[in-house]
């Protein structure tokens, strides 16, 4: 049987720091990014592609307030099903006309997904998840000041706006996926980390006003898909340590012990590699093989010769 891959796209496969986010430029880094997913489903792997959403839930909020007074403004997790929906088809469509192109007969389709957080998480308290364009220190807290925004420096970009980013509990949509799946369709599913939702009492799921981080989500939808593969795609062709140094090394096939004492040194900051490498981590411990590698060298990364490869 052909073995099933998630794969988690990075921000940069939709949007680049800096770049415009219009329609024609998101469209553009989506079709590229389907030139090299659909490689893998050439090479016979059943795909499960999930995203990142920060630059376009963050544009769609903005839009919301500045408009508040012509538009009632939605809450952020309707904001968050906007993106699953508006990314998924540009995703749709792009990598649909690829296969065509390639001779392949393989539906996509796209899932709106939710994903079920708790309301306690800590991170309600101290937001940590950047969305929206990146601003200079001083415009940044012009916009603090002026909308109540919390505004914190990006991994040296620049300063974004940050959200709350709980942690994920489960992939509500999961059994459904995984059969669309294993019947031989891609599917885009847990866009933007999922639509964050919370179990009341009474059992029924509410929505609550955040944004979760896709690598961790795509972790937890690895696994209750049981998928073999969980693949990060950024733009580096591996995880470094002792990165921006003399003593920069690159991390190739590598256990799951072994990085985890990177970890424990500090080597990967929380705003950039850190929960790329905590969610790997995370699959490779419990469920299969990790890879972190960058979008262009995706089909060298499943055969061993490109990327951070961690196992068991």
């Amino acid at each position: 049987m052909s073995k099933t891959i998630v794969v988690a796209l990075g921000g940069n496969a939709i949007l680049q720091p800096k770049q415009e986010g219009t329609y024609e430029n998101q469209l553009n880094n989506v079709r590229t990014s389907s030139k090299f997913l659909a490689k893998l489903i050439q090479e016979g792997y059943k795909l499960v592609i999930t995203h990142g959403n920060g630059p376009q839930v963050g544009n769609i909020l903005r839009q919301n307030e500045e408009a508040e007074d012509v538009v009632p403004p939605m809450p952020m997790d309707v904001l968050n099903g906007e993106s699953q929906g508006f990314i998924g088809y540009m995703m749709v469509q792009c990598l649909q006309s690829e296969l065509n192109a390639l001779g392949m007969d393989a539906p996509v389709v796209n899932t709106l997904t939710r994903t079920q957080v708790s309301q306690n998480d800590e991170d309600f308290n101290d937001p940590s998840k950047p969305i929206g364009t990146f601003y200079t220190e001083e415009e940044a807290k012009k916009l603090q000041a002026e909308r109540n925004w919390n505004m914190k420096e990006d991994s040296n970009r620049g300063w974004r706006r940050v959200v709350p980013s709980p942690q994920p509990i489960n992939i509500l949509e999961a059994d459904t996926i995984k059969q669309l799946a294993e019947a031989g369709n891609v599917v885009v599913a847990g866009g933007g980390g999922g639509i964050p939702v919370i179990k009341k009492d009474n059992g029924e799921y509410e929505g609550i006003e955040a944004v979760i981080d896709k690598d961790r989500s795509g972790c937890k939808l690895a696994e209750e898909v049981n998928a073999d593969v969980f693949m990060i795609l950024t733009d580096v062709d591996h995880v470094f340590v002792n990165f921006g140094t003399a003593d920069e090394k690159a991390l190739k096939d590598i256990s799951v012990s072994e990085l985890e004492s990177y970890v424990e040194e500090g080597q990967f900051s929380k705003g950039s590699m850190g929960p790329k490498v905590e969610s790997a981590l995370n699959f490779a411990k419990n469920t299969g093989t990790s890879i972190i590698c960058s979008l262009e060298k995706v089909d060298e990364a499943v055969r061993g010769n490109s990327g951070t490869i961690i196992s068991g």
